[in-house]
């Protein structure tokens, strides 16, 4: 599809998906998954098992290219973001795990920001993240959206807010409480450190 016609018709989309539109998400997410999967694919061309994608780049930079952002308010700025969100997280476990990254712990990692109790960021396995997302999602959906915003997204604190309809300060709170739990998950024993055996 050509970049112009690609863009009005995500935008045309978005517009359609903010104004409750039916059938304007199912016809936007293969759009934007699959320009998402091609630049991800790109970032990933030269494959290394230490490799640190920047996920947030990857959604900003789709946004930048996909939306008229003369058109675009917001609300709808804020569907996108969640949508992109979700899709990065699919596309980047979905690269990790075939290519067998979290075999014994090594492979395909990315830095989850502010880390908990830390100056620095941690790295954390993709495929162990997911499925500790999956468990707090159990738990407390509202978390877990949070952390996939956050962490696959890209989102601030306050954009984040603006997204899920909460103050910052919430965000900022749950946000910490999720990467505390996140860690206990991930840390070496804890049920998610890595992936069960098939």
């Amino acid at each position: 599809m050509h970049h112009e016609t690609s863009a009005q018709e995500i935008t045309r989309l978005l517009l359609a998906w903010n104004a409750g539109e039916p059938g304007a998400l199912d016809e936007l997410t293969p759009l934007v998954y699959e320009e998402l999967r091609r630049m991800a694919q790109s970032a990933l061309g030269v494959e290394r098992r230490d490799h640190t994608l920047q996920s947030t780049a990857l959604v900003h930079e789709t946004y930048l290219r996909l939306i008229d952002q003369k058109q675009v308010r917001w609300q709808n700025r804020a569907h996108f973001f969640a949508l992109a969100a979700r899709l990065m997280r699919r596309i980047l476990v979905d690269h990790a795990r075939s290519h067998g990254a979290s075999k014994r712990g090594g492979g395909h990692r990315l830095a989850l920001e502010e880390a908990h109790a830390r100056s620095e960021p941690r790295d954390v396995d993709l495929i162990a993240l997911d499925h500790a997302l999956q468990r707090l999602a159990e738990l407390d959906p509202r978390q877990s959206r949070l952390v996939e915003l956050r962490f696959f997204g890209g989102l601030t604190i306050a954009e984040t807010a603006e997204v899920m309809g909460i103050s910052p300060a919430t965000v900022k709170r749950e946000w910490e409480m999720a990467k505390a739990w996140l860690y206990g998950q991930l840390a070496p024993g804890g049920d998610c450190a890595a992936e069960p055996e098939t």
